[in-house]
């Protein structure tokens, strides 16, 4: 494993703690989009369903649970524990216009056509557009709170910190895998106006502020 893929899992991982914790604490998962968390958890599982059957490393495997577990444990704060906090009314993005073209993009764009993979690209395609629900939500509120900011910030860096991976393994191992590098680019691209206002305004202290 290199630092990219490093820095990039425990970028990942501190966007789901900074999300978790933020609910958690607060009571709350007012500015949080339910439909952007269930994308994730589907992704997940598309992804891991492998969980039992490929055995890589223990360090591949305990984060594939804590994934899975940090996932619907996030959907379930929201949906149960907290749900009178949940914000329905600006949650309205069409996320079949993400889930159906991910999916029928996957049989034709695999690296072979079976079962496990073609689950594996469906999980990489959706993942590189989950995020959507939750940048509409914020456009459409018009802000973000500090925290929920951190979170956005977590999640885009690790996309980035992962497309280094990719260019650290074509130049060091040879390896390429243009289905990861492409969903990387893509969802990196999405959050490039969110990585600008953060930049100039959270760290400064500032609230986030979108047009609506």
């Amino acid at each position: 494993m290199n630092i990219f893929r490093l820095l990039g899992d425990v970028s990942h991982l501190v966007a789901i703690i900074i999300l978790l914790l933020k609910i958690w604490k607060s009571r709350s998962c007012a500015g949080i989009s339910l439909k952007s968390q269930l994308l994730f958890a589907l992704v997940f599982t598309a992804r891991y369903l492998d969980l039992f059957t490929n055995f890589i490393s223990v360090y591949n495997t305990c984060m594939k649970i804590v994934f899975l577990v940090a996932s619907y444990g996030t959907i379930y704060l929201i949906f149960f524990k907290f749900r009178v906090t949940y914000d329905s009314s600006h949650d309205t993005f069409r996320v079949e216009f993400l889930i159906f073209p991910s999916l029928i993009l996957s049989l034709a764009v695999n690296h072979a056509f079976t079962v496990m993979e073609v689950l594996w690209s469906f999980s990489i395609l959706l993942e590189s557009v989950a995020i959507f629900p939750q940048l509409f939500m914020v456009s459409k509120t018009g802000e973000a709170e500090s925290i929920t900011s951190h979170y956005l910030f977590a999640l885009g860096s690790y996309r980035g910190l992962y497309i280094l991976n990719w260019v650290y393994r074509y130049y060091s191992e040879g390896f390429v895998d243009w289905i990861a590098i492409l969903a990387g680019v893509i969802q990196t691209i999405l959050y490039c106006d969110f990585f600008y206002l953060y930049i100039t305004k959270v760290l400064k202290g500032k609230k986030l502020q979108l047009p609506t």
